[in-house]
This record gives C-alpha cells, structure tokens and sequence, in this order.
C-alpha cells in the first residue's frame, strides 16, 4: 500500500493511477457508461478490483454513474441516485424482471457502452 502526501490543513492528495481514472471518468458522454474493465483497459493499467477501489474512494467528484458493473446492475446502495441520472441523461436501460431485487433496470449494455473511441463526445 502506498501513502499519500497530505497537504497542511487538506484532504489526501490522489494517487497517480486515480488521477488517471478520474480523469477517464468525465471523458465519458452523457447517456454513456464504461465498465470498470474497460477504464483499466483503456488506461493500460489495472484491472476492474483497481478502478472499482478509486472509484468508490475518490469518484464522488467525477459522473461516478458512468462507470459500471459489467452485467450492467445498478451500483448496489447508490441504485436510485444512479437511476435519476441515467433518466436524466437518456442512459439505454432495459426494464427489471420480476424476479430483480426491488425491480429496479439494468444498464443496456449493447447500447450504453462507450468504447472511447471519440473522445471529443464528452460532455458534463
């Protein structure tokens, strides 16, 4: 484990890697998500376990809502938070079975993902 610099009277500055994932973050386009596996990829470091950690310590600052599971569940205790974005932004979502825990949608995978490719799409 790495220590962090805290500056007097500041929060911890981020690690390096979660400057990079933040940053990969709020390239994503409104209405878009990456998996975490796909922020590791495109990075070029890391895997899934590595983003999801950033994410869930340092995200709160970046549209952590566009970077998801990739079976496309909602982020578990943030799953209403998550959904008013995703309606907000027009995010594809595919209705919930029955059988989903408080019948809440799931991300439509095949149409929401961003494969970075154009990155001048982002947008806040």
């Amino acid at each position: 484990m790495s220590e962090e610099s805290e500056p007097a009277g500041g929060p911890p500055a981020h690690p390096e890697y979660a400057e990079r994932v933040l940053e990969v973050a709020e390239l994503i386009p409104s209405g878009r998500v990456m998996t975490y596996g796909d922020v590791a990829e495109w990075l070029g470091e890391g895997g899934p376990r590595q983003v999801g950690r950033v994410m869930a310590l340092y995200g709160g600052g970046v549209p952590w809502w566009r970077v998801v599971r990739a079976d496309g569940a909602l982020l578990p205790g943030h799953e209403l938070r998550a959904l008013g974005h995703y309606r907000d932004e027009s995010t594809p979502l595919r209705g919930a079975s029955r059988s989903a825990d408080g019948h809440l949608p799931r991300l439509d995978m095949k149409r929401a993902r961003w494969d970075g490719r154009t990155r001048t799409e982002a947008h806040d």
